[in-house]
């Protein structure tokens, strides 16, 4: 039984490794979906064309591909990645390019008299974006990022193929000392449902506390 708890605590050292994973990787998405999000509805065409190629390359290959691209080809242009970091990179360019969509149709569904009143109002680009805009549309993004956050939870499976220790990397490893499937696969599975609970009940909360008095929320 000893034992079974040394597997046990593996497994849950690995979990740690994949929430930090996690954690990194949805910050780094946060910020690449506003970055082009925005950039998409740019005046700027060399802005917005920069956006679209980033978002349909990301969104057009396979995760596997971009973090093996991340891990073993940048050391031959001279950057060397731990494999924390280049799973962070990876995950977190992928689910951004999906993230921007959100941002860039959230803020579109900003109703238009909204951004013509700010006008009116001599607001500056920036004021009417970080004043009007964005109280409103931010809201709208929320649930859809919450989705992403959790696929991006799941994805962290595929950084065990560069030998990041994370909790399917260290359920493998339990599987291969002794024997049994059915314990670390069961175990991985309930701690991945855990954290996508946690993930969802995050944002819930979050989507509460942002619409309480808007429109009749509360």
């Amino acid at each position: 039984m000893t034992e079974w708890y040394g597997y046990l605590k593996m497994i849950l050292d690995g979990a740690a490794v994949t929430a930090e994973l996690t954690i990194m990787g949805s910050a780094l998405a946060l910020l690449m979906a506003f970055v082009a999000g925005l950039g998409r509805i740019a005046p700027w065409s060399p802005v917005r064309w920069l956006s679209s190629i980033y978002i349909e390359f990301f969104r057009g290959t396979s995760i596997f591909v971009q973090l093996f691209w991340v891990y073993f080809v940048l050391p031959f242009a001279g950057i060397t990645l731990s494999p924390l970091l280049a799973g962070v990179l990876a995950l977190g360019l992928n689910v951004g390019a999906y993230g921007a969509e959100v941002v860039r149709g959230a803020i579109l569904a900003v109703p238009r008299d909204q951004s013509e009143a700010s006008v009116a109002l001599n607001f500056t680009r920036f004021q009417r974006m970080w004043y009007v805009i964005l109280p409103q549309a931010v809201p709208l993004m929320l649930p859809t990022f919450g989705n992403n956050a959790i696929e991006l939870l799941k994805a962290t499976a595929v950084v065990s193929l560069i030998s990041l220790t994370d909790m399917t990397f260290q359920a493998q490893v339990v599987r291969s000392q002794t024997g049994s499937t059915l314990f670390p696969f069961i175990t991985i599975l309930i701690l991945y449902f855990i954290m996508a609970l946690a993930i969802s009940a995050s944002v819930r909360g979050l989507e509460r506390r942002m619409t309480r008095g808007l429109d009749g929320v509360r």
